[in-house]
């Protein structure tokens, strides 16, 4: 597809943040270009299929305050259905598989009660850390001083506790507690309604599924703006004219335009030249704002047997590589699809075949020993991916957002950035992906437009 030569703005990067403001952008009237680096659009959407049924390898759940993205969804024919949640749950813990009924597992009663105090600190200091400015709040300096992991040993967490919340990383930074900022913990909680919320299945941010996929939506997108998007134009260089125009040089061709927004990562915009340089703070920032690392393992089974079992399919486990499971099956006549976030640590390091009986060895130990014989397996390592590796989203280290927070997003000479680490609602999701490319494109409206 051939590349433009000329545009209003350009987009660097066709994920759900920089399709949405290059939408908004054409409805307000702007001529607009997407360069994407893949061969392919949705950025950590990626839908393929298993046994005949869609399943997602990046980006799956939305739920309730979602509203961003369940509307874009709504608005392009894109339905939701609820996650299957009904029955009994499973944890693995110390070597027993047990079974509970709610968000905390059914531990002793010190245990729960040390879960509950320590959700009950979290939530405290959440409520004095502000989301849109995180380093303004006057415990700023101690919480970004310190990891999750020593702040819950601050605090005297339980063993058991901190097993959790080590569960609690992985799936969301793909990371370990002891590799994330108390400050992004609490700002990143924060910014999905508290832990409850960000956590739970029914009434939170796990509680829908699309059936055709997430990338359906970026598809759709994609197919509106038409021959504006194009793939496989991995972005190398951003200069600026002294008139104020801007020139994007990518593989295949460059175009010359009032503005760019790049919806990428943090740390993938490193990959980028900037000609002149940006401020030392912006370049400083891609360093100290490193993608996580997760991966996912599906295997499919003619039927969801563990349903007749009276399991719901969610299961916790602490002991990997398989650390929670969810049930993506179509129905109850099948196929049965279990879905599995894998430690990427032990996991990515290992052969096709090794890690497909590792997962299922982790599925057979929750489930029994029909799911060790699936009709159909995949999985996905995204921290091994050639281009722009890493997921789910930014794994921020100490002393990252009291150093660089103010440079995340903001503005400089025309280049204006989006991404779901930009946001300020649902950061780190789909919701926060689209909101962030929605404020992107309003910021670069007004400022074409005086």
């Amino acid at each position: 597809m051939s590349i433009p030569a000329n545009a209003d703005v350009v987009v660097v990067g066709a994920g759900f943040a920089g399709l949405s403001a290059a939408r908004d952008l054409v409805r307000l009237g702007h001529d607009v270009v997407v360069l994407e680096g893949r061969d392919r659009v949705g950025g950590r959407s990626s839908t393929t299929t298993i046994a005949g049924a869609p399943v997602d390898l990046g980006g799956t759940f939305v739920g309730p305050t979602q509203d961003a993205v369940i509307a874009l969804a709504k608005e392009l024919g894109c339905e939701t259905v609820r996650t299957y949640s009904r029955g009994k749950n499973l944890i693995r813990w110390h070597g027993k598989v047990r079974s509970y009924r709610s968000t905390i597992p059914k531990l002793s009663m010190i245990e729960l009660l040390d879960v509950s105090r320590i959700q009950w600190r979290f939530d405290r200091v959440t409520r004095r850390v502000p989301v849109d400015k995180p380093w303004t709040s006057s415990i700023a300096d101690i919480l970004d001083s310190k990891t999750m992991d020593e702040w819950l040993r601050y605090v005297h967490a339980s063993a058991s506790t901190r097993n959790l919340m080590a569960i609690m990383a992985r799936v969301t930074w793909g990371c370990e507690p002891e590799e994330v900022s108390m400050l992004h913990a609490v700002r990143y909680v924060k910014a999905a309604g508290g832990l409850g919320r960000m956590l739970d299945v029914e009434g939170g941010a796990q509680q829908d599924r699309f059936p055709g996929g997430t990338q359906q939506i970026a598809l759709r997108m994609a197919d509106e703006l038409g021959p504006r998007v194009v793939v496989n134009a991995v972005v190398r260089r951003i200069s600026r004219a002294s008139d104020g125009t801007l020139t994007v040089g990518c593989d295949g061709g460059a175009v010359t335009a009032k503005a760019v927004i790049v919806a990428i990562p943090p740390e993938h915009r490193a990959g980028i030249e900037f000609d002149p340089a940006l401020p030392p703070e912006y370049e400083k920032l891609t360093e100290h704002w490193p993608q996580g690392n997760l991966s996912k393992a599906y295997a499919a089974y003619e039927t969801p047997f563990w349903r007749a079992n009276g399991c719901s399919g969610e299961a916790l486990s602490d002991e990997g590589p398989v650390f929670i499971t969810f049930d993506v099956s179509p129905s109850d006549d099948g196929p049965g699809i279990l879905l599995g976030f894998t430690d990427a640590r032990t996991f990515d390091a290992l052969s096709p075949a090794e890690r497909r009986g590792q997962a299922l060895a982790g599925f057979t130990t929750l489930f029994g020993a029909a799911a060790g014989n699936p009709i159909d397996y995949i999985d996905h390592c995204w921290g091994t991916e050639e281009f722009a590796p890493g997921g789910p989203t930014a794994a921020v280290p100490t002393g990252s957002w009291t150093t660089y927070g103010p440079w995340l997003r903001k503005p400089i000479d025309g280049i204006f950035w989006a991404g779901t680490e930009t946001a300020d609602e649902w950061t780190g999701f789909l919701d926060g992906a689209v909101r962030s490319g929605k404020r992107a494109a309003d910021e670069v409206h007004r400022a074409l437009t005086g």
